[in-house]
């Protein structure tokens, strides 16, 4: 067997690498920095095409890994594609906006390599290469926020982004110690079936070691995810952080924390869900009411869409406690269509930004007759993330919710019908403050000069239009997919729910 059979599985973070390298070699040969951006995009594109090819075309199958660390199947490949659909999202809606900074190569080498470590993460099976990927794609992730070195908030958000991660990652590191302590192995699903089937004294006896490590899992990974009380670097780091940046964060960098946290929870100790499923529901509608809570007075909508996309983690995380394949693929449909959601209403920001528009509330004013395109759009993307149908987010917070109300018929978690119902009186209550951004837009005067919106920053904000309206209106091939994806858990521990 050659090396080459070794590395198949790793094709896509391969891929990625390479043209990483290639960007600052790009950047100094070619003074039209459009063929950077083109040649960033290639990789993200090739690797979208590749996994849709194999998930909804079934015209191709990914390599069987000979790797223990990783392994690409449904759960993996759907997050990889969230995580390159959000890169080439955020790619296109770079250019214009970054087109009077230097080093550009290193900015698109940046966010490659970013996105390789989200697809790490996805595609682990192993918690050090698990940890591996949380931390490329964080340094990453540190550097791209504080991209504008000469820009204040940007520096700061930088700063507290750095200071942030480190410490989520220092206990995110101790608690996987503790696990290899217990069961003697990084694999996350033998730590499970260990956990699970093991009836050795010590493995009895470290009931409370395990429930220590999951303590300090909520709190690194908690600190990714942006969790209440995990949560207050997110707005300072989205309003700091160049605009397209702060999309990749909210729509795709979180998501990586979910993937590590549906992983962690869900495999290796959901043999202790019972200690701590009800603190992980309480946690999730604190989420949901801090964040839409404090949204409804945000000035700038940088702050309020992090905030909004704070509350948005609170839906996802309903998953965990319900912990049904059905929810599993409720809390993946979601993350699929806030990727959508978030990484446009950002991109129409960054449009905003590039031709000088503020990005205060009411630098929104009129601009349905300044740019009647930015307006549909944002309407369409804030009516999404409100539930609203027939568009995505009201399909994926359909499928989300009703696992909660079906968990509940379950004799004694009759308790989960109230995930259900803080997530719809969570939903109607971010639509106050979204209709204001909608009223601003439509029903109230501004200036009168037209927005002039970048050919590449049309194109992101019109890939994430389509695949919002399109998935609201036709869902069914996404949510067979997301279903899969919920299966794969309960081939892995014997006793899943």
């Amino acid at each position: 067997m050659s090396v080459w059979n070794y590395l198949d599985v790793l094709t896509p973070q391969l891929l990625l690498i390479v043209f990483a390298l290639l960007m600052p070699a790009l950047d100094y040969i070619f003074k039209d920095k459009r063929v950077i951006s083109m040649m960033a995009l290639a990789p993200l594109v090739a690797v979208a095409a590749a996994l849709i090819s194999w998930i909804f075309l079934d015209i191709w199958t990914p390599p069987e890994s000979q790797i223990s660390l990783i392994d690409l199947d449904i759960f993996a490949g759907l997050f990889m594609l969230v995580f390159v659909s959000v890169g080439i999202v955020v790619v296109l809606g770079s250019p214009e906006f970054i087109k009077n900074d230097k080093n550009q190569g290193e900015y698109y080498a940046l966010i490659l390599l970013a996105i390789t470590g989200m697809t790490i993460v996805a595609e682990s099976t192993d918690l050090i290469a698990l940890f591996v990927g949380l931390e490329i794609a964080g340094i990453s992730s540190f550097a791209l926020s504080g991209f504008r070195k000469t820009e204040k908030r940007s520096a700061e958000a930088a700063t507290k982004y750095f200071i942030v991660g480190g410490f989520s990652s220092a206990l995110t590191l101790f608690a996987i110690s503790l696990l290899y302590g217990v069961g003697g192995t990084t694999n996350i699903a033998s730590i499970g079936s260990i956990l699970t089937t093991s009836t050795a004294p010590w493995i009895i006896d470290s009931h409370p070691v395990v429930l220590l490590a999951a303590v300090m899992l909520m709190a690194g990974i908690g600190f990714k995810i942006a969790m209440v009380p995990f949560h207050m670097w997110a707005p300072d780091v989205y309003e700091g952080a160049p605009t397209p940046i702060s999309g990749l964060l909210a729509a795709a960098s979180k998501k990586m924390g979910f993937a590590a946290f549906f992983k962690i929870f869900l495999v290796a100790i959901i043999v202790t869900k019972t200690d701590w499923e009800e603190a992980v529901a309480v946690l999730a509608i604190l989420t949901m009411i801090v964040g839409n809570l404090i949204a409804v007075s945000q000035t700038n909508i940088k702050r309020m869409l992090a905030y909004s996309s704070i509350a948005q983690a609170g839906y996802i995380l309903i998953a965990l406690p319900v912990a049904t394949q059905y929810a599993v693929a409720g809390g993946i449909f979601h993350i699929i269509t806030h990727a959508f959601m978030k990484s446009g209403a950002f991109m129409v920001v960054a449009a905003m930004g590039a031709v000088a528009v503020g990005e205060k509330l009411e630098d929104f004013k009129g601009l349905s007759k300044r740019s009647p395109f930015l307006a549909f759009s944002m309407t369409l993307f804030l009516l999404s993330l409100a539930g609203i149908p027939p568009l995505a987010g009201f399909s994926s917070k359909f499928v989300l919710f009703s696992s909660a109300v079906e968990a509940s018929f379950i004799d004694g978690q009759g308790w989960m019908i109230w995930l259900a119902v803080a997530g719809v009186l969570n939903s109607a209550l971010s639509l106050y403050y979204y209709a204001r951004v909608i009223k601003n837009m439509y029903m109230e005067k501004g200036p009168s000069e037209k927005v002039r919106v970048p050919p590449m920053l049309g194109a992101a904000i019109s890939v994430a239009v389509i695949m919002v309206v399109a998935i609201g209106i036709y869902p069914d091939a996404v949510v067979t997919a997301c279903r899969h994806a919920g299966e794969t858990f309960s081939g892995l521990v014997s006793g899943w729910p």
